[in-house]
């Protein structure tokens, strides 16, 4: 009977620790159930790598790629994008300007499952600088590669210009 109960206990103790994760196997989520983006250097872009109460990065991005709203009041409009020149032959790349009226909603949510998706692959990365965020997208084997250039002006995230050379 004391050998039922103790193999009994341990089976319980098992399944529950089987099925929780550790804290380093977990992965933010919002409450969209997205990942948050992959960043290359470090834990750079949260609250506390900068004085003064800056906006932490991630929150930002979430906030950016979900609500159209606020992602017109992020960019610094008119902007300045490189993007292939469709009127070239070869797709040369050519500077616009896009005003707010012609702006196209931008998703930066990434997950990394995209990576290995059968079509239009690609990874993306967070590079950072003191007040500056590059979300670079690079595809695999596709002619993916867009870069998204963030500035830190008030201790809150702006995108200020991009450059969308996919072909």
């Amino acid at each position: 009977m004391k050998i039922e109960h103790t193999l009994s206990l341990g089976f319980i103790l098992l399944f529950c620790l089987s099925c929780s994760q550790s804290p380093g196997d977990k992965k933010d989520r919002d409450t969209t159930g997205r990942e948050d983006v992959d960043v290359e250097l470090g834990t750079a872009g949260s609250s506390s790598d900068h004085p003064g109460g800056a906006e932490d990065f991630r929150a930002f991005l979430d906030s950016f790629s979900a609500r159209e709203s606020f992602q017109l009041k992020r960019v610094k409009f008119p902007i300045t994008a490189t993007v292939p020149d469709e009127q070239d032959e070869g797709m040369a790349p050519m500077t616009e300007t896009i005003d707010k009226y012609d702006w196209e909603m931008l998703d930066l949510y990434y997950d990394s499952t995209y990576a290995t998706r059968t079509y239009d692959k690609y990874y993306q990365t967070v590079r950072f600088t003191s007040d500056t965020a590059v979300v670079e997208i690079r595809g695999i084997d596709n002619g993916i590669y867009a870069n998204y250039y963030f500035k830190l002006i008030d201790n809150q995230w702006f995108l200020v210009t991009l450059n969308e050379t996919s072909f």
